[in-house]
């Protein structure tokens, strides 16, 4: 038993060490928050720290058998840790194709943008027509404004894509601004909680609890709506600076 119980202690250090990291770094670097609450990804994360910390440890408790030949041994666990690693290696692929790139307002909504959402084509329009805000494979998150266009024609062919499910405003980078220039417009779209659009009834009555605990009473006109792919989160914005104070979460 004291043969298996160390092979299990070395396993599951091993692995802890090795997701540890691999998650640390994307957290530290592209999910912090808001991006690991708005991207959903702790259901990947658990996910891999089940295969890879609880499943994978278990299998070779049962299989370190110190009477096994030391080659049968060694092919079977290399087995567990071959199928440990293509599960690891499908949820960092998932995780770094769901990086957040952007965290945008556009048209009285604060929206996180993913690496995913970017289609190659708009990217490189991006690069070529707003090299300063394209992204890059390398980019971390940054705050952007994304209007619409100033072109009529245009803006009702971005308005017109976006309702058929294809690409919006704030999937084209070419028309990034920086984030200064969304503090006008970002002030005049104010709302009290109550009335934030994208929001549940019940996320917002959760929300206007958390503003009065901040001090904020929730009928003042100092939230917008961020959304993304998991649970949206309330933000509460100074009126007189437009800065956002507080991003609210709404579970």
């Amino acid at each position: 038993m004291r043969f298996r119980l160390k092979a299990f202690g070395l396993h599951i250090l091993g692995s802890v060490c090795l997701l540890g990291l691999a998650l640390g770094t994307l957290y530290l670097g592209w999910y912090r928050w808001p991006g690991w609450y708005l991207a959903g990804a702790v259901t990947i994360a658990l996910m891999m720290a089940g295969i890879d910390v609880v499943l994978g440890p278990l299998v070779t408790l049962l299989v370190a058998n110190p009477n096994k030949p030391r080659r049968v041994l060694a092919r079977d666990i290399s087995i567990i840790v071959a199928v440990q690693l293509v599960a690891a290696g499908y949820g960092l692929f998932t995780l770094w194709n769901g990086r957040p790139l952007y965290y945008t307002y556009s048209e009285g909504f604060l929206e996180m943008v993913q690496a995913q959402d970017l289609d190659p084509e708009q990217v490189a329009l991006g690069r070529k027509l707003n090299p300063n805000l394209a992204p890059h494979w390398y980019s971390l998150p940054r705050w952007i404004y994304a209007p619409l266009p100033k072109d009529e024609a245009a803006a009702d062919e971005i308005v017109s894509s976006a309702t058929s499910g294809g690409n919006d405003v704030i999937d084209m980078p070419r028309y990034y601004k920086p984030w200064a220039e969304a503090l006008p417009d970002l002030r005049k779209n104010l709302q009290p909680v109550s009335k934030t659009k994208g929001v549940q009834k019940k996320e917002r009555e959760i929300a206007a609890q958390r503003m009065q605990r901040m001090g904020v009473a929730p009928d003042q006109p100092v939230a917008l709506p961020m959304t993304g792919r998991g649970k949206p989160l309330v933000a509460v914005v100074d009126p007189t600076t437009a800065q956002i104070k507080e991003l609210i979460r709404t579970d």
